[in-house]
């Protein structure tokens, strides 16, 4: 514990010298960096331990232990009793002997990403990198290799901004369902340990729920999370649910001021995502996950998602979204000023599937062809129209959204509108009623000029012709499965 409290000191310091203070009015006071702003994709990496039965998802560790659920069943089957192979077993198996994080960022950099979040500590407690707070790490167990270490080299080797998730704080119950039965997860449990401390499960969804989690758990929680701040100085720190509980609020606000006085200090722009109002509104960046506003919003936000709809780390049976649907859905995410934050997940030997891959270039072809319109874009008077509505809100990345011609986002960027159609229409003919020749004395409308309309990505050239009902755009031969963009120019 005199490791802890020595960090908990300097934490202390670095906050009291700093302009940042523990609280959510000094929080405020920080902005969105422009390279978040800019940046519009990143790429999210769930790979750990749990590669390595890659079955049911990333939660396996928790309900392998959990008495009658297909993990449980599937784990006797094929592993033996809890007793004899728990969770911690699979350490040694997951080897990552064919991880090379120079072809990773390689690969990311083809997708078009401009930053990458690895996992650096999962629910399951083992730690992507380097540690002194824990023997249960990367470093020291499994791969003996700092992970997300050499993912942040190759980054900054590559030019790619980097980042880093905690999923530390659902660790306080996550393994407890281990102690209902005989099984590995067993007392004494020691701060340090995997498994510790092993809570019993309440109400996930209950802010105030007990056992709440002690002040020693809170502790190592901060120090943990600003060991991976002062170890690796990501750019975007992202916090999973959970943290959102009453007892972590001043630790929140204290890794918060920490991080942001750190940044100062190194000259950095950096900022936080976090979900379900964790944190105050306008002191870090919100973040939905699996799903999206049906709106524009005024302010910087973050989808995070994944290419599998099924689980975010790797599995055998992995159920995959077409990378249209995912371009379709980074389309209209950035035209609602939005940010969008794509998973993959590695297989256990440090090999990224061909599925994901597949995945991962196709949207890089696309945005090699039309990142204009994305990358340093803004939002526009309208972010779009069309019949199909966006389900808002988390957990709706399932719903299949079935985008037409006439469904049309915009962004802005220069001296042009970008009017994205989400699906190509068969004949050629486009119709952007936003763009339209319309009566400035009716209200807020469009009434500027436009010089010139080019199609990206294609060598035709466009007729167009505006009038009361829109822009309409001709254009022969341009035949595509994912969302055609027009760059509209203006005088």
């Amino acid at each position: 514990m005199g490791d802890i409290l020595k960090y908990l000191e300097q934490i202390n310091a670095v906050i009291e010298s700093g302009p940042y203070g523990a609280d959510w009015e000094s929080l405020s006071g920080h902005g969105v960096p422009k390279w978040f702003r800019d940046a519009k994709f990143g790429i999210f990496i769930h790979w750990g331990a749990y590669s390595v039965p890659a079955f049911g998802n990333e939660w396996y560790p928790r309900n392998m232990y959990m008495q009658g659920s297909p993990e449980y069943e599937h784990h006797i089957k094929t592993y033996g009793p809890q007793k004899e192979f728990g969770y911690q077993d699979f350490i040694p198996m997951f080897r990552a002997e064919h991880f090379d994080a120079s072809s990773w960022i390689d690969l990311f950099q083809r997708a078009g990403a401009r930053y990458v979040v690895p996992v650096a500590e999962h629910h399951d407690g083992f730690q992507m990198y380097r540690s002194e707070i824990s023997r249960w790490n990367a470093f020291e167990m499994g791969p003996k290799r700092d992970t997300l270490g050499e993912l942040c080299e190759a980054m900054e080797e590559r030019g790619l901004v980097n980042g880093a998730s905690s999923h530390r704080a659902e660790h306080w119950f996550f393994m407890s369902h281990g102690r209902e039965f005989d099984s590995d997860v067993r007392e004494p449990l020691r701060r340090g340990d995997l498994y510790w401390p092993a809570m019993p499960e309440g109400d996930h969804q209950d802010l105030y729920s007990a056992p709440e989690p002690s002040e020693e758990f809170l502790q190592d929680w901060l120090v943990r999370t600003c060991e991976i701040i002062d170890g690796y100085r990501p750019k975007l720190l992202y916090f999973d649910w959970w943290i959102q509980h009453s007892s972590m609020k001043p630790y929140l606000k204290k890794a918060a001021a920490y991080y942001y006085n750190r940044a100062e200090e190194w000259g950095e722009e950096v900022l936080i995502a976090y979900k379900h109002d964790a944190f105050m509104f306008g002191t870090a960046v919100v973040d939905i996950e699996r799903g999206q506003f049906a709106d524009v919003k005024p302010y910087s936000w973050q989808t995070d998602t994944a290419v599998a709809l099924n689980s975010w780390c790797y599995t055998e049976n992995n159920d995959y979204r077409s990378a249209a649907d995912l371009i379709c859905d980074l389309v209209d995410i950035v035209s609602k000023n939005g940010n969008l934050l794509l998973n993959i997940g590695p297989k256990a030997d440090g090999t990224i599937p061909w599925e994901d891959e597949k995945i991962l270039l196709e949207i890089g072809q696309w945005l090699g062809q039309n990142g204009e319109a994305i990358y340093g874009s803004h939002v526009w008077r309208t972010y779009g129209e069309g019949p199909t509505k966006v389900i808002e809100g988390a957990f709706s990345d399932g719903i299949k959204k079935e985008f037409t011609p006439q469904d049309v986002r915009y962004t802005c960027k220069g001296d042009s509108v970008y009017a994205i159609a989400l699906r190509c229409a068969p004949n050629g003919v486009f119709c952007f009623p936003a763009l339209g020749e319309q009566d400035v004395s009716k209200g807020s409308v469009f009434h500027g000029i436009i010089e010139s309309v080019e199609v990206l990505g294609f060598s035709e050239s466009c007729d167009w012709y505006r009038d009361e009902e829109g822009l309409h755009v001709r254009v022969s031969g341009v035949m595509s499965d994912k969302p055609v963009v027009f760059r509209v120019k203006m005088v």
